[in-house]
């Protein structure tokens, strides 16, 4: 069993793709089996996720993780034909992963900001905001995932379906994926879990380049996770470059140039500022000032793409009427399976209910003004509509989904609104992170909704399979993030001081707080942002994914750029086209290993922590957190980097010339 030839690449003029499993011979989708393995699935991988993400800002996918272990337990159950059961208990569980990032983006800044949220505060924003994603992402279905058939890399798509695949054909494609998940897995556990080397690779590690980052606050960094690598590898060299393209404009422009001109300034400069630039380490300048312009660019990029789009949403919102006003007949024309999606006139009546629920719950339970809860309303369900297609853009390109800043950007607009409608203090603080959380949690969804559609797409799972009992996974997860938040807050707090840094939280509470004061936002550097998308997309460039460089840290997006060049240099390895095509499917699986492997072992070392792994007497001596954080760890860990990057390009190779 395998992907088809056309799997990853454009379909030629009259050409069809056909899934693993026949359109005119489904196996087994919704079981018992599968229903309750993916809302187990579901609710422990909330649990994980939550603390994992509110400990270093960075929530794992939980798709690939929850991927591995449906085929291992059908493997070890000897559970026939279960590709498709495998599929549904995914897209199930993998809705752990999405809402716990919209909730601890930002209820954990209720908890920093010392006042107080309910359960059902934290719960039922988390479940809108899921139910909202969901069915905004359903009328754009058949466009990412059908018409654009090959356009996007999918990147975290494509290593799921790699792991489903392989795990259900075994043969030599099951080895090459389990050796490279060890491989992996192994490199980032020892490294996440016992500190033997360091995560990121600094130019300060090589003395003379510590003076460029001293005195003109110019460095170079590098995240050695092997995961990180494998996402390069299926991102592909064009996305790639435009990614660090951002980055590098960020950190080797901006970063120095705010250095340069501020460096003798005696008064703070911005309203996020706590420091004299001349104090500020280049690190210090990105957060404070450069991010935002990022910001900016991924809010701009946004609107240029709602505005491309506009013929998109308007042909699904066309064709949804139409379905609509033609009642069942229309609904039920086409009788391939694949393409049978919930009926337009469910997601409407679905989408006019949460309406009114978030209404009531605004109201009743945040604001008690019915004016300022339209207001709330209105916010959460334009922005939100608007910026599915970007969310779920974003993860088809990078497979990053840049949540935190479209949230961050739906705080700042929401908090100004909310003041002017005579909502501020402590209650506006508190609806502007609620409504916040709804946005974040909405958008966070369609990214990763988009994701499962796709695998059902590739593999051939019935799409309105996927789409009904996604909603019973986000319940679940929404409840259990509830708990685990509320569970954490009392255990360790949240914020710098406490053992959960929570860094996005912290972030949107630094931003809302002056804006709930009347304090002005970074506008300035947003328009910047703005400006730098607008001239982009003039020159032809993708003014999303150049955004996202500039606004993820630069050590995420210089790994990805290797990886899309070792892709690259694989696919150059021989003249003959059948050789390099079967050395980038090899790679291709070698990839996904790494980001599965990497995804394994963050859960596991996130749940070693949990349990204080590291108190143990005998373990103790094992773990170098000091050694890892000096010059040498950062330097055995480039040595290490480039030993797999030199691996991943070897093994690809190893396909032998046709």
């Amino acid at each position: 069993m395998t992907l088809p030839e056309n799997a990853y690449r454009p379909l030629k003029s009259g050409e069809e793709y056909k899934p693993v499993v026949p359109v005119d011979k489904p196996l087994p989708e919704i079981t018992l089996y599968s229903l309750l393995w993916g809302l187990f699935y579901a609710a422990i991988f909330s649990a994980a996720a939550a603390y994992l993400g509110l400990k270093i800002g960075q929530v794992f996918e939980a798709a690939i993780p929850i991927a591995i272990l449906a085929v291992g337990t059908s493997v070890f159950v000897k559970r026939k034909n279960a590709l498709s059961e495998n599929v549904i208990i995914q897209s199930i569980g993998a809705a752990s992963g999405v809402v716990v990032a919209g909730a601890i983006f930002t209820i954990p800044a209720i908890y920093i900001l010392k006042l107080e949220a309910s359960f059902f505060q934290i719960f039922l924003s988390s479940l809108f905001g899921g139910f909202l994603g969901i069915l905004f992402l359903i009328p754009f279905r058949k466009y990412f995932v059908d018409e654009m058939h090959g356009q996007f890399p999918f990147p975290e798509a494509t290593a799921t379906t790699e792991v489903l695949v392989a795990g259900e054909a075994g043969g030599e494609q099951a080895w090459i994926l389990l050796k490279s998940m060890l491989i992996g897995g192994i490199y980032n556990f020892f490294m996440a879990t016992f500190h033997w080397w360091s995560e990121v690779f600094e130019t300060r590690a090589i003395p003379f380049m510590r003076g460029l980052a001293d005195d003109a606050r110019l460095v170079f960094r590098l995240n050695v996770d092997a995961a990180i690598l494998g996402l390069g590898y299926i991102v592909g060299l064009k996305y790639a470059a435009i990614i660090a393209a951002g980055s590098f404009v960020s950190w080797f422009v901006f970063v120095p140039l705010v250095h340069y001109f501020g460096q003798h300034l005696t008064v703070t400069i911005g309203s996020t500022a706590t420091a004299l630039i001349a104090n500020m380490s280049a690190e210090e300048i990105f957060s404070v000032y450069v991010r935002h312009i990022g910001i900016g660019g991924i809010a701009c990029a946004g609107i240029i793409g709602i505005l491309k789009s506009s013929g998109i949403i308007g042909g699904a919102m066309k064709l949804a009427w139409k379905e609509i006003a033609g009642g069942k007949a229309l609904a039920q024309q086409s009788k391939n399976r694949m393409q049978k999606d919930l009926p337009m006139g469910v997601v409407a009546a679905l989408i006019l209910i949460s309406i009114l629920a978030i209404l009531i719950f605004f109201y009743f339970g945040v604001v008690h003004n019915l004016w300022q809860a339209v207001v709330g309303l209105l916010i959460v369900i334009v922005i939100s509509f608007l910026f599915t297609t970007v969310a779920a853009r974003a993860i088809a390109i990078v497979g990053t989904n840049p949540v935190s800043g479209m949230t961050l950007m739906t705080l700042i607009i929401s908090s100004v609104i909310l003041v002017k409608v005579g909502l501020s203090g402590s209650t506006g603080m508190v609806s502007a992170l609620i409504i916040g959380g709804v946005v974040c949690t909405a958008l966070s969804m369609a990214g990763g909704f988009i994701t499962d559609l796709k695998i059902g797409y590739w593999l051939g799972t019935t799409p309105i399979n996927q789409q009904k009992y996604k909603f019973l996974g986000t319940l679940v997860a929404a409840a259990s993030v509830g708990l685990v938040i509320m569970m954490l807050n009392k255990t360790y707090g949240f914020g710098p001081d406490s053992q959960l840094a929570a860094p996005q939280a912290n972030a949107m509470a630094a931003v809302i707080q002056p804006l709930m004061s009347n304090q002005p936002a970074p506008w300035m550097l947003y328009v910047i942002g703005a400006i730098f998308a607008v001239i982009l997309q003039m020159v032809g460039i993708s003014p999303l994914a150049f955004a996202l460089g500039m606004y993820i840290p630069l050590e995420l997006n210089t790994p990805i750029l290797i990886g899309g060049f070792v892709a690259y240099l694989v696919a150059k390895s021989s003249r003959n086209e059948e050789t390099s095509k079967k050395r980038r499917e090899r790679g291709t699986l070698i990839a996904s290993g790494f980001i599965a492997g990497g995804a394994i072992m963050g859960v596991l070392s996130a749940f070693l922590k949990y349990v204080k792994f590291d108190h143990i007497a005998f373990i103790r001596p094992l773990i170098t957190e000091s050694w890892a954080e000096s010059l040498g760890g950062e330097r055995v860990a480039l040595v290490l980097f480039i030993l797999l990057v030199i691996y991943m390009i070897w093994d690809s190779k190893r396909v032998k010339e046709s």
